[in-house]
């Protein structure tokens, strides 16, 4: 089994500007000694590290943890994408070992910013490539990314935390209109992580289980893949709550050999690792 998306911070770098007073449980060193533990008693033997700052800097921090960290599996990194050394800077990091893929913090950013040429031209260099690009957004970025995606109809991507929607409301509304049209793109993925956070810290698996419905509907067994979010999600509830929610909703729908592919052998295929 495999958990294709996590982080581990070391507050006193200093690049996490998202960390705010608000966060207080968030708001300490998480490494891998933490989650040795949480991911043995989960049946996870493999994992992928994710950025959570934009600095190159921290995708160098992460590619140092992953070195000497035998679970960790890759680490999707940071590029500024409105960089004239772009091309430059992915073939740097697609040389260092480890180095999977990268991810813009889209969601920290007016969506005027997918429409920026320099970003237009940066994300058909990463299609052409066919790199892997995870894409982290709020609902109110899927139209500029749905406009963009017309001119890159094959970007290998894969949608983070079903573009967090918020679950405290009852309707799909405009959020599940742009998932259905995102699943006509064959190459796009969706990462089934980030749902407790979204749902509220009194959160239930009937809030959840529309959303994750429509997501299953829409990308279907093949292209669904876990992620537990951790420790973002202990705002939300505990690293075992959150593999037992997605074990149970997903077997609510696939049978074991669809539910293998979605905790293994999804994320084996879009990341490129090694079987």
């Amino acid at each position: 089994m495999i958990d294709a998306h996590h982080h581990f911070w070391q507050v006193g770098r200093g690049d996490y500007t998202w960390m705010t007073p608000n966060l207080t449980p968030l708001l300490r060193d998480f490494g891998p000694d933490d989650l040795a533990p949480l991911i043995d008693d989960a049946g996870i033997s493999r994992t992928i590290l994710v950025q959570a700052a934009e600095t190159e800097a921290e995708t160098d921090f992460l590619l140092n943890i992953a070195e000497r960290t035998d679970f960790v599996a890759g680490v999707v990194g940071w590029l500024d994408m409105l960089d004239e050394r772009f091309s430059a800077r992915l073939d740097h990091y697609s040389a260092q070992p480890k180095w999977l893929g990268f991810r813009p913090m889209l969601q920290e950013h007016d969506p005027a910013l997918i429409k920026n040429p320099l970003f237009r031209t940066a994300l058909a260099e990463v299609a052409r490539r066919n790199i892997p690009f995870d894409i982290l957004t709020f609902p109110s970025h899927l139209p500029a990314l749905l406009d963009v995606l017309d001119d890159v109809p094959n970007l290998r991507g894969i949608i983070n935390h079903l573009s967090k929607p918020d679950m405290k409301q009852a309707e799909l509304g405009e959020w599940g209109e742009s998932i259905s049209r995102l699943a006509a793109y064959p190459q796009l993925m969706c990462k089934v992580s980030g749902m407790v956070t979204e749902a509220g810290t009194d959160w239930n698996a009937d809030r959840i289980r529309p959303f994750l419905r429509h997501v299953a509907d829409s990308f279907g067994p093949d292209r669904l893949v876990f992620g537990t979010d951790w420790p973002v999600c202990t705002l939300a509830a505990s690293h075992a709550e959150v593999v037992e929610l997605a074990r149970t909703l997903l077997g609510e729908l696939f049978g074991q050999a669809d539910l293998h592919k979605i905790f293994e052998t999804n994320a084996v295929s879009f990341y490129g690792l090694n079987k």
